[in-house]
């Protein structure tokens, strides 16, 4: 799964307002009418005012930290499944159902890709823990049951994201029989 996505914005999209280090920074993925993925980052004391058109896939909150490389802007611009992972596994994201679906989901399939290792639960047994193979970093997901409605819903999510799969197209009708006289 790859997509190529704005990275986080360095101003307020509501008040125009430059982030700073410390200030808390709401981020939204949506999908528009026309069918674009858009981000928008906004400071959280005007999130409440933010109403992007179109669906909402996730949203999360960071404690804004100035770019520390040179040159990741690039690197920033391709969001791949390992990238959202990375953006909304980080301890600094404060999770919402939302974003812990697909962070979940995210980890099974960077589980299967092999770029996450499985290093067991924390000690209540509410979050499974996970190896960044490139990295070696450790990130707690949560530990959600995996019921139909867990992939709906991650589904939906996807979709908004990466768009509609294309529906199967239905099979020819089978000749009918000839009438018995």
């Amino acid at each position: 799964m790859e997509l190529n996505l704005q990275p986080r914005a360095p101003t307020c999209s509501l008040s125009g307002k430059p982030f700073v280090e410390g200030d808390r920074v709401v981020s939204l993925l949506a999908r528009t009418a026309s069918g674009a993925i858009v981000r928008y980052d906004a400071l959280e004391s005007l999130a409440g005012s933010l109403a992007p058109e179109g669906f909402v896939a996730c949203r999360w909150v960071q404690v804004f930290k100035p770019q520390e490389r040179p040159g990741s802007a690039a690197r920033a611009l391709k969001l791949t499944a390992e990238t959202l992972f990375l953006t909304l596994a980080d301890p600094s994201t404060e999770s919402t159902p939302e974003s812990d679906r697909l962070v979940r989901f995210l980890a099974l399939l960077l589980e299967r890709k092999r770029l996450l290792r499985p290093r067991g639960r924390n000690a209540d047994g509410s979050r499974d823990i996970f190896e960044h193979a490139r990295t070696k970093e450790l990130h707690e997901v949560p530990s959600l049951e995996l019921t139909p409605e867990f992939f709906v819903a991650v589904r939906e999510q996807l979709s908004v994201l990466v768009g509609e799969p294309s529906q199967p197209e239905a099979p020819p009708a089978a000749p009918a029989e000839p009438a018995a006289v």
